[in-house]
């Protein structure tokens, strides 16, 4: 019985990331119906592991109920700016603690490897994508100095929809460049151990990102 139960977790843990990666991604489009004998189907699962995975997420926001069943959500200028809100209140403090809790060595490197990303960032996909691995480097390590598991998930829950928004701004190289340089005033700010600059530069980061969302974003 307990290996029945595991297979089936495994089966609606693969079901759940990669419909979770498709959504983020773009490649399942808001307003997608994701009905679950076409999704079993596709994913090569039965239909209870792909109900797991979409009830998943609908807690995360990703999915929603609708009159033709579980579609994907779509995200508005108005959902944007209440995330940023968010971010603004949570980042900044993070930032905060980070610059209180944190080894400094961890982010002197993470400041130098930031103010060599540069190089990562091109117009292919694949070095884009070890330029938002570095990002999400920054974040992991701000996560495990701030000691608090409370925040850390709070910021993970919320990042879910931010990539989404990443997707979406179609980020340039000069955004990207731009970022580069807020993300390694970031590490600097903590490895020198000084909060209130580590909360405005992330301050800072925050609102040109979200400037830049707005200018890209399509209006609906």
């Amino acid at each position: 019985m307990s290996r029945l139960t595991g297979g089936t977790m495994r089966a609606s843990d693969k079901a759940y990331a990669t419909l979770r990666d498709d959504i983020i991604e773009w490649r399942l489009a808001p307003g997608t119906v994701l009905a679950e004998v076409e999704q079993s189907e596709r994913l090569g699962v039965s239909r209870t592991p792909v109900r797991e995975a979409l009830s998943r997420l609908s807690a995360e926001g990703l999915t929603a109920a609708g009159g033709r069943g579980v579609v994907v959500t779509d995200i508005s200028l108005e959902d944007i700016d209440e995330m940023f809100e968010l971010r603004e209140t949570l980042e900044g403090k993070a930032a905060a603690l980070a610059a209180e809790r944190g080894e400094r060595a961890v982010f002197e490197k993470l400041h130098t490897d930031l103010l060599r990303a540069q190089e990562l960032i091109s117009d292919t996909d694949p070095a884009r994508h070890e330029y938002y691995a570095l990002v999400g480097r920054l974040d992991e390590a701000i996560d495990a100095a701030i000691s608090n598991s409370y925040l850390a998930q709070a910021m993970r829950s919320l990042r879910v929809h931010l990539v989404r928004v990443r997707r979406l701004a179609a980020d340039d190289a000069p955004r990207l460049y731009a970022a580069a340089v807020e993300h390694a005033a970031i590490a600097e700010a903590i490895a020198a151990g000084n909060a209130r600059l580590a909360e405005a530069a992330t301050t800072l980061h925050l609102h040109r990102s979200l400037s830049h969302v707005k200018a890209t974003h399509p209006q609906h």
